[in-house]
């Protein structure tokens, strides 16, 4: 995977959730190979710190994904910085958190996938101007347990079914952005010990450490099929990458199959344009 990197130094990524975790290592790869990288996250605090320990060509811009004006400040704000963007990875989720989001949607669903919806569709001009520019949805194995019905997005709710959203979101993004030069695909970490479960039960947690752990998979592996999509030159669109080992929990990142339901045509174009009217944003593609 070395060799890959020397094709995106000097170039401009954008990581959701890169103060910890994955993000975080994701974030961290890139840059130690000289690309550009701003992590964009909730907590600025905690991404200043995060920063600071990746090196100088780290930058922060505040972004709650629980907040569709917070998209909107914080797109805003990166397009003022920035007037294209090579990498563009939808990292940031939740899982188990309570309540709901500023907008009224139920907080797994209306983070994981309306929040990066929006997010995309606000910045996608910029990864438009850059010719091999990527847009990376980070999905998971449980996306095959969701379901949606995507004409009352209000109701939807889940981590599975956001998971699932995230699939249906990239494989249509793939078809709007055929003849572009600009590819959407989508990734999954397999197990990994990370902070995505901080919201759940102390039994839940410490049963998922205990399996990353006894699979070997830190951040930084969990990392690892994210980066390919971002970075492998024969990553074509469409495709999705996840550990190639043991249902697909451990291993090196290779292509993967999802679930028929994420390869429904129909279903894809519904949630897409029950997208738009729920987050009220425009798409150039």
């Amino acid at each position: 995977m070395n060799k890959w990197f020397r094709l995106v130094r000097g170039r401009v990524a954008v990581v959701t959730g890169a103060n910890t975790g994955i993000g975080f290592a994701t974030a961290r790869a890139l840059a130690e190979h000289g690309t550009r990288v701003v992590l964009a996250c909730r907590d600025a605090r905690k991404a200043h710190d995060a920063a600071s320990r990746i090196g100088p060509g780290a930058e922060v811009v505040r972004l709650d994904l629980a907040s569709l004006a917070s998209v909107r400040e914080a797109a805003a704000e990166l397009r003022a910085r920035h007037d294209r963007i090579d990498l563009l990875i939808n990292n940031a989720g939740v899982t188990n958190a309570p309540g709901r989001t500023a907008d009224g949607f139920e907080t797994q669903f209306g983070v994981n996938h309306l929040g990066h919806f929006a997010w995309t569709a606000l910045l996608l001009d910029r990864v438009l101007a850059v010719p091999g520019s990527r847009v990376v949805t980070v999905s998971s194995i449980a996306h095959r347990f969701g379901r949606i019905d995507p004409e009352d997005l209000r109701a939807a709710s889940g981590y599975p079914a956001s998971k699932l959203a995230n699939l249906l979101f990239a494989y249509e993004l793939t078809k709007r952005l055929r003849g572009t030069g600009t590819a959407s695909l989508a990734a999954h970490p397999g197990g990994a010990a990370t902070e995505i479960f901080r919201h759940s039960s102390a039994v839940f947690r410490g049963a998922n450490l205990a399996i990353a752990r006894v699979f070997g998979r830190t951040p930084a592996m969990g990392a690892l099929p994210t980066l390919r999509a971002a970075i492998d030159p024969g990553a074509s669109n469409g495709e999705y990458y996840g550990p190639g080992g043991l249902f697909e929990i451990r291993g090196c990142p290779e292509p993967v199959k999802s679930s028929a339901r994420s390869h429904d045509a129909g279903l894809q174009k519904r949630l897409w344009e029950g997208s738009l009217r729920a987050t009220g944003v425009g798409c150039p593609v």
